[in-house]
């Protein structure tokens, strides 16, 4: 019997490991491990790949969201207890960007068909509280449209945009997620599309000052040696992992479009009344396909019938943030689409290193399920 994992990041891995070990020997033997060399060179690149002016390298896309909130807080932008919209379908590093900073999130459904913020209902739950948007690009799907650009200028909103999943997507007027809104955050979490080999992030902005700031909050809160202008964070991306990203950027948009032809090729080959394969983007260009998600009613049978046949599969999120126990103060709240995503949602592996003919196989077991 074929294995298949959902994700094996040693495959993900394997056709850089040389280039890889090259680059980690270079940080080793050159005695500097932050901030140095390979930072300067990966924010230049980052800032070429995504044609923005200001990349800051930090620990990881969690501290990339909260240092994008705490900047906003020291330049007078936000101030604790205002609201930002947030969607109700995501991981929890997302809310918790939010909560973290003494703001608080406020929760909007997903739309069913994409799983990403229903833009359509975001006015409705704008207050005189409101300051922000916070826009996660789900599965590794844009969202965005111009409705929300008007929504955010109308109510004078910043727009923020979580690009963990999404790093080499555009919208449809072809501009890069990541320099969408006014500030983005990215995760680099061994495995996403553009991966390190531990912890690291990015925050991208056209804004100078955001970046000055939100570059000085990351370093403790100052920008010169044992001088703080802020009570900042220690989150500083470090000198290998800048490097082993270095290796992996030249090649994210070849294996984004490979995602893309496994995503088409699942689409094609699926055919079960119990299974329901997610909606594919008119723009191909708008989704990276980070996970390629199915929908199914009969989820705990589905997943345990594809281990049985030796395929890993996941949950992209079982338990949605309002009904984390860490979020108690929301756990009444009735959101009803993002409930029901959570209890039907399974991820199929979907990564560059697969075949066609894995994908064939793949395909052929799902069509063989049935309750």
């Amino acid at each position: 019997m074929r294995h298949y994992d959902l994700l094996s990041l040693q495959q993900l891995n394997a056709p850089y490991a040389q280039e890889l070990k090259e680059a980690a020997a270079r940080v080793i033997e050159s005695g500097w491990y932050l901030r140095g060399a390979e930072t300067d060179a990966l924010e230049r690149e980052l800032s070429a790949y995504l044609n923005v002016d200001n990349v800051v390298g930090v620990a990881n896309g969690l501290d990339a969201l909260r240092l994008i909130f705490m900047a906003y807080i020291e330049l007078g932008r936000l101030h604790k207890g205002d609201e930002v919209i947030v969607p109700a379908n995501t991981f929890i590093a997302s809310i918790l960007a939010v909560s973290d900073c003494q703001l608080k999130p406020v929760f909007v459904e997903p739309s069913p068909s994409t799983h990403n913020l229903d833009i359509d209902l975001i006015e409705q739950s704008i207050t005189p509280r409101t300051r922000a948007i916070l826009v996660v690009h789900l599965y590794g799907r844009t969202c965005w449209d111009n409705r929300l650009v008007d929504i955010a200028q109308k109510h004078n909103l910043l727009i923020i945009e979580d690009n963990a999943q999404a790093l080499g997507a555009y919208n449809n007027e072809g501009r890069r997620t990541g320099t969408l809104g006014n500030v983005a955050g990215t995760s680099f979490y061994p495995g996403k599309n553009l991966g390190a080999l531990g912890d690291a992030g990015m925050v991208t902005t056209a804004d100078k000052q955001l970046a000055d700031t939100i570059r000085a909050l990351s370093n403790y809160g100052g920008d010169k040696k044992y001088v703080y202008r802020y009570k900042g964070l220690n989150s500083r991306i470090d000198e290998l992992q800048a490097a082993l990203l270095r290796v992996k950027l030249p090649y994210l948009d070849k294996e984004n479009d490979r995602r893309r032809e496994l995503a088409r090729l699942y689409d094609q080959l699926i055919n079960n009344p119990h299974i329901d394969t997610p909606q594919q983007p008119a723009n191909q260009a708008t989704h990276v396909w980070h996970q390629y998600v199915v929908e199914t009613a009969h989820r705990e049978a589905f997943m345990q019938y594809m281990q049985q046949n030796g395929i890993t599969t996941g949950i992209h999120y079982p338990i949605p943030p309002h009904k984390q126990e860490a979020y108690k103060e929301y756990n009444n709240l009735q959101l009803p689409i993002a409930e029901q995503l959570a209890s039907r949602v399974v991820s199929l592996p979907i990564a560059p290193y697969l075949t066609d003919d894995d994908i064939q196989h793949i395909a052929e077991v799902i069509n063989k399920f049935d309750i």
